[in-house]
Formats: structure tokens, C-alpha cells, sequence
């Protein structure tokens, strides 16, 4: 897998959680007149959700064809009965590899579409890390959750519509829903409208299973000044591991923000793990404990930009259907690095000597953890750390 061709003369514009996610999407929805294209891994049958769901079904209405890729994992919560709402009302609804409530550990159970991607009309584009799911869904959440998307308008789309089309007819020809990609494609406009200049990545399990973290760590690599990272779920490999403390240790000020609300117990303890090997090398860890942190996002330099699905762990680098978009403009990087730091200034700063003091119970528990996660991965033929 090579890295990724940046194309010039995109306008990209950055949406912080869903408040300004959704608005515009919804307006890009109901502006739609040929076709739309939504992939989402978590379709959540909330407020939010039904005002995409009634969106899409106005849009079908009036003679759009509509196709929704929703994960069967991901999507459990979006009910038969809206499925069966927008099917009547004309959206093709495709499920990316059903759940039926197996309990066997399979591998390919694990091959999920985490990618949150969508295209109307092949004019306009969005790629992030946000779920059709309302900011304080969970019942605790004082705050939204922390997030962010792209909106993208220029040459690029090219390569998102294609991505997209792609996917839904490997979807569709597997479901055998042939006549649901009869139709003819939209052609986008290859004429430049901004200055920026940006890639689409993505990550699936033939061509491209390297992408994202390759792009990353060449990233890292370059690095002078400054990186910034923040990833809802991080259990990075060695490699990338090492390219951070590389970096640190010739003078790279690095700084990785991290959740500090617990979702997933048993891989936050995990990556608590290498929390202490880290903070020796120089690197500075924040927690964000304010609401949930779900970016996947970062910033090298004030100049490299990512902004899309993929975690820094192993399920987003090593078997989920991801996307990311790569932006190479001062602008973006210097808006992007603003609103980390914003978040940075409300997290907790995790502190190299107390992290050390802590109980040898808690450190106990976080390598019991971290080993038995790596026990589960390399068993499962996965062992790339």
C-alpha cells in the first residue's frame, strides 16, 4: 500500500462535535436532487436519528436515490421498525455484516464499518469520527461528547464518492441487491474551489490495510515541532509507540489526549498500561474527563491534519473498515490545534511521579489487562506489536 495522493484545491471545513455536525448535514440531505451515500457505523434511533431518518425518506420521496450503510454491530439500536419505515419510503438500507446475537469469537465478527462517511451528489462531502447519535446520548453526559467532522467541497470528492460507491456495491452484490446499483453514477466536478490541499485515506482488509497507520507514523517521523493527538481509544503498537518516544526524545514537544470517562473498562485499564513508559520518555498525557472524548483527530507541525474514523488501537488499525482525511493547509491545522488546546485546558494533566506512586494493585490490574488483550489479538492471528 503506497501513501496517499494529496489533491490540490479543496474547501475544507471544520465541524466540532455533532452541534455543528448535524445541521449542515441535514441541510445537505434535504438540498440533495440525484443521490446520497451515508455510512455510519452507530445509527441511533434518538432524536438526532430521527431527523436524518426523516430526512433521508423526504429525500427518496422526491426522487433521490438514498443509500444508507449502517453497521450490524454498531446499528443493534436502529429498530426493524424505522428500517422498515425507510425501505417503504424508498431508502436502500444495506446491514455491513448482520449481528445475530453469536457469542463464538470470530475474527471476522470483528471486521466492522467504523467509517462515518457521507456524499450528496458527488458536490459535497463529510468524513469524521461522528455516529448518527445525539452529543448527550449517554445518561450521565454533562457535556456533548467531544468530536469533530469535515465538510469537503472540491477535486477530492472524486475519490470519496468513488470510496463510497465501491463500498455499497460490495455491500449490495452480497445481499444480492444487484438492481440497487443499476443506476448511473453521479460525475463529480474535478474544478478546484479552495486552496487546500488533502487526501482521502482508508483502511479495509485487502489493498489498503495499512494506510491509516503508515500515514501516521511517516507523519511522526517528520516531525519537528510539535504533535498533538487525540484518539477516544488508544492501545497503539510498537512501532507507533516507539515513533512517539523517538519523537520525544529529539526534542518533539508530544502530547496525546486520551478518555478519561470509562466505556470500555477493560481496554481503558489496558492502555493505562502504557501510560508510565510513555510519561518516562517525555510525552504528555491529558485525560478528558469533562464528557466522553470520541475524536480521532490530530495535529503535527501546525500543518499535517487528520481528521476521520480510526483509532489508534488495534481494532481501528488492524480490522475495521475506516476513513480518514488527511489535510496539509496552516489554516485547518492552526483552527484544529485551537480547539485541542481548548480541550487540553479542561482535561487532567496525568503526572509522571503520581502516575508511579499509584497502587501496585491499579498497576497490577492495568498489565493483567493490557497482556490479556494481547493474549486475545495474537490467538486471533494478530500479533503486529
Amino acid at each position: 500500500m503506497s501513501l496517499p495522493d494529496f489533491v490540490e484545491g479543496n474547501r475544507i471545513t471544520l465541524l466540532h462535535s455533532g452541534t455543528e455536525y448535524f445541521p449542515v448535514l441535514e441541510l445537505a440531505i434535504e438540498s440533495a436532487r440525484q443521490e446520497i451515500h451515508l455510512e455510519t457505523y452507530i445509527f441511533q434511533c434518538d432524536t438526532t436519528g430521527i431527523r436524518i431518518v426523516e430526512a433521508l425518506k423526504r429525500a427518496a420521496q422526491r426522487g433521490v436515490a438514498v443509500h444508507l450503510l449502517i453497521d450490524g454491530f454498531g446499528s443493534l439500536g436502529l429498530s426493524r421498525k424505522i428500517i422498515q419505515e425507510m425501505l417503504a419510503a424508498g431508502v436502500r438500507v444495506l446491514i455491513y455484516r448482520p449481528e445475530f446475537f453469536s457469542f463464538r469469537l470470530k475474527r471476522s465478527r470483528l471486521r466492522r464499518m467504523h467509517r462515518k462517511l457521507a456524499v450528496m451528489d458527488a458536490s459535497v462531502a463529510f468524513v469524521g469520527g461522528i455516529n448518527i447519535i445525539d452529543d448527550c446520548y449517554e445518561p450521565d453526559a454533562l457535556f456533548p461528547r467531544l468530536d469533530y467532522a469535515v465538510q469537503i467541497i472540491g477535486p477530492l470528492l472524486g475519490k470519496i464518492h468513488a470510496a463510497a460507491r465501491h463500498l455499497w456495491m460490495l455491500v449490495a452484490w452480497v445481499y444480492f441487491k444487484k438492481r440497487w446499483t443499476d443506476h448511473s453514477p453521479v460525475a463529480s466536478s474535478n474544478l478546484p474551489v479552495g486552496h487546500q490541499r488533502a487526501s482521502l485515506i482508508i483502511r479495509d482488509n485487502l489493498r489498503n490495510r495499512h494506510g491509516i497507520e503508515r500515514s501516521y507514523l511517516k507523519a511522526i517521523s517528520a516531525a519537528h515541532k510539535e504533535i498533538i493527538i487525540a484518539s477516544a481509544y488508544f492501545l497503539p503498537g510498537k512501532n507507533f509507540r516507539q515513533a512517539l518516544i523517538d519523537a520525544a526524545q529529539r526534542g518533539v514537544s508530544v502530547i496525546l489526549l486520551l478518555q478519561g470517562k470509562s466505556e470500555y473498562r477493560l481496554q481503558h485499564y489496558a492502555t493505562h498500561a502504557l501510560y508510565g513508559h510513555l510519561l518516562d520518555a517525555g510525552i504528555r498525557i491529558y485525560e478528558y474527563r469533562r464528557g466522553y472524548l470520541h475524536a480521532k483527530v490530530a495535529v503535527i507541525d501546525g500543518f499535517w491534519s487528520t481528521v476521520g474514523s480510526s483509532n489508534i488501537d488495534p481494532f481501528s488499525l488492524l480490522l475495521a473498515r475506516e476513513a480518514n482525511i488527511i489535510i496539509l493547509d496552516r489554516m485547518f491545522a492552526t483552527e484544529l490545534q485551537g480547539s485541542l488546546q481548548q480541550a487540553l485546558q479542561v482535561s487532567c494533566p496525568v503526572l509522571q511521579r503520581s502516575w508511579r506512586n499509584r497502587p501496585r494493585i491499579k498497576r497490577s490490574l492495568n498489565w493483567i489487562c493490557y497482556y490479556f488483550i494481547r493474549i486475545v489479538w495474537g490467538l486471533m492471528g494478530y500479533r503486529r506489536d
